[in-house]
């Protein structure tokens, strides 16, 4: 009998009318049979609400309304979803393809995650390559001591496994919410795959030192003071090499 687990879908969205569309149709189009797609909305006002009404039929839920925050929203989406495992695929970016999710979930049965690569795109949707951070061959919830090498566009989690997003953190929650879901983890597959498409930019980028300044309190708290700082000086060794060769540092 082939896996089938049903996987809920959870995309947050505020005034991105430019993207919503595409990001919307990368899930609706999916072959994949049993997708539970729910999408929350911040109270858009530029036309971001109407988009999503075109398709409200296909949806499981829909919410606009305020509220406190991207990670405030995201916990809105987690609440509601009742799939057995959980993505979220934010506004301008994309599950890689029409057969992404059925070849997921193909790739080995019953895993608690599954995860895989990530392709760049710029603002005018133009792929730049993979990201900087390279999925490692083998996840654990202690992969992240060297930085986020997984994005959570790219990652597909046993829901029973997931904690609400701490909302101390406000740029990098998704980081902290990865490594409580690894650590209960005891499957984590390699799909061996690009999984998903990541629109560079965001709040991440805009607010930098901020998110900054909260990674590394949260490998603090996961990882200990000590290793951290080394594992940052690593880090820092690396982006160097890695902007001279390179020329850029997309995550």
């Amino acid at each position: 009998m082939m896996f089938q687990p049903k996987l809920s879908v959870i995309t947050i969205v505020y005034n991105n009318v430019r993207d919503i569309e595409r990001t919307m149709l990368s899930v609706l189009n999916q072959k994949y049979p049993d997708i539970e797609y729910i999408i929350i909305d911040g109270e858009s006002t530029d036309g971001t609400v109407q988009v999503v009404e075109k398709y409200r039929h296909q949806l499981s839920s829909f919410i606009s309304e305020p509220d406190g925050g991207i990670y405030d929203a995201m916990n809105k989406g987690l609440a509601l979803a009742t799939g057995d495992y959980v993505l979220f695929m934010n506004s301008g970016d994309e599950i890689y393809a029409q057969d992404t999710v059925s070849r997921v979930f193909d790739s080995a049965p019953d895993a608690d995650i599954y995860y895989g690569e990530t392709e760049m795109f710029d603002q005018e949707w133009k792929s730049i390559g993979q990201r900087r951070h390279k999925a490692p061959n083998t996840f654990t919830w202690k992969s992240f001591q060297q930085g986020m090498s997984v994005s959570h566009q790219a990652i597909y989690i046993r829901r029973d496994l997931t904690d609400p997003f701490d909302s101390r953190y406000h740029l990098s929650a998704d980081i902290d919410w990865i490594i409580k879901a690894a650590k209960k983890a005891v499957i984590i597959v390699n799909t061996n795959m690009y999984v998903a498409k990541y629109l560079v930019g965001g709040m991440s980028k805009a607010k930098h030192m901020q998110s900054l300044k909260e990674r590394f309190n949260i490998f603090t708290r996961h990882y200990g003071l000590v290793p951290n700082i080394l594992n940052h000086a690593v880090i820092a060794l690396k982006l160097a090499f890695y902007y001279l060769k390179h020329g850029r540092t997309n995550d």
